[in-house]
């Protein structure tokens, strides 16, 4: 009782109580894991619309006419591609070449970005920024301002989110890309949208590899908007779901969840995420490590499997065999509701990671066949 005092809740957890949630513990936060069953959830995902509370998530501004070199020599990816109005996932890492984290980044406007950080990650990843601020010399004429208390956030995601929308935040855009709807949007755009008078942020980006939006609020807005989304989301099967429909949903499209593909001992090149790593843009931090990687290779590798016989789901932890040997561990394992079998993603020894490779995995004592495959798992037909 005295541990679950200490989580920390998001504006929205009132609601969930409300709906009928399942809460767990996430990263500090007591969070809805279900509402009706995650199979339900992950299915109205994929054939219908969802929404998730990601309001334990973290925003970050990056503001003033150092904050482009700054980002540049921070992070992963090259954000001087982005136009006002654009994002880009994007990493950062230690000169070891291990992450920090992953993240969105958004330029708002032409010296001011946004970033989405996760929510396990805040505290480290502040730190982290402004240690580096204080260290690139390229931090000066720049301002970090941490919004993550005074934010709130949901993720309207399905293929049917654009039935009702365009009710949901009417008229067009006022910041970031210039639409005269929200539903103008094309992948991996923000706008800037009024609800209730109040600013709000409106992004196509999607972590479960259907259409969707995030939406980034004042803390004390999004309840509203939530209310709101469920009641014009009715005509298109609007369901709340949880942590645990978000993570099969990933799992399924293959997309790194901190702390299980992704860690500080975990490079992007290992992780199979390179294409996010612009080599060409400069120096940045990490560089160096990455690049002999790209150029050499790496030890292991971040594969996917699906198994080729029934059996319990695999879970993370659960040893990976090669030949009769253990060799590695799967990070992120589930039982797919799309596909109908367990999935999951593991770190193999980089000859070992090629699609069609046998391999085995170890659940609750026993060896059962997989086989790895090419990523993503699941496909939109």
């Amino acid at each position: 009782m005295e541990a679950m005092a200490l989580l920390r809740k998001t504006p929205l957890h009132a609601a969930h109580q409300r709906l009928g949630a399942r809460l767990i513990e996430f990263g500090g936060w007591d969070m809805p894991v279900q509402y009706s069953s995650i199979v339900d959830e992950h299915l109205a995902v994929r054939r219908a619309a969802g929404i998730f509370d990601i309001s334990h998530m973290g925003e970050v501004w990056v503001k003033g006419p150092d904050a482009e070199s700054f980002l540049n020599s921070t992070l992963t990816n090259d954000v001087r591609k982005l136009a006002p109005g654009q994002g880009q996932y994007t990493l950062m890492c230690h000169a070891s070449g291990g992450v920090v984290d992953d993240l969105y980044a958004y330029r708002i406007a032409p010296e001011e970005f946004l970033l989405i950080i996760n929510a396990s990650r805040i505290q480290e990843d502040v730190a982290w920024l402004r240690r580096r601020q204080a260290d690139s010399g390229v931090g000066a004429g720049m301002e970090l301002d941490d919004a993550s208390e005074r934010s709130g956030a949901v993720a309207i995601q399905g293929p049917r989110v654009t039935e009702f929308m365009g009710a949901l935040f009417p008229g067009p855009s006022s910041g970031g890309t210039v639409v005269g709807s929200v539903l103008a949007l094309v992948k991996n755009q923000i706008g800037k949208w009024h609800f209730e008078g109040q600013e709000v942020w409106v992004a196509r980006t999607g972590y479960t590899g259907e259409d969707g939006f995030e939406v980034v609020a004042p803390a004390g807005l999004i309840a509203a908007i939530w209310d709101r989304a469920l009641v014009l989301g009715h005509v298109a099967c609007l369901q709340p779901c949880g942590l645990g429909a978000r993570d099969t949903l990933r799992t399924e499209v293959c997309y790194p969840l901190y702390g299980h593909e992704l860690d500080e001992q975990t490079t992007p090149i290992e992780a199979g995420l390179g294409y996010f790593v612009a080599f060409d843009k400069g120096d940045f931090v990490g560089r160096d490590v990455l690049l002999a990687q790209k150029t050499a290779g790496t030890a292991r590798k971040c594969a996917a499997f699906r198994m080729v016989e029934k059996s319990a789901p695999p879970r993370p932890g659960y040893p990976l065999w090669v030949d009769g040997k253990p060799v590695g561990k799967v990070v992120s394992g589930t039982q797919s509701p799309s596909l109908n079998c367990g999935i999951g993603l593991g770190y193999l020894p980089a000859a070992a990671a090629a699609p069609g490779t046998r391999i085995e995995v170890e659940i609750r004592g026993r060896r059962f066949p997989a086989e790895v495959v090419r990523k993503p798992l699941y496909r939109r037909a």
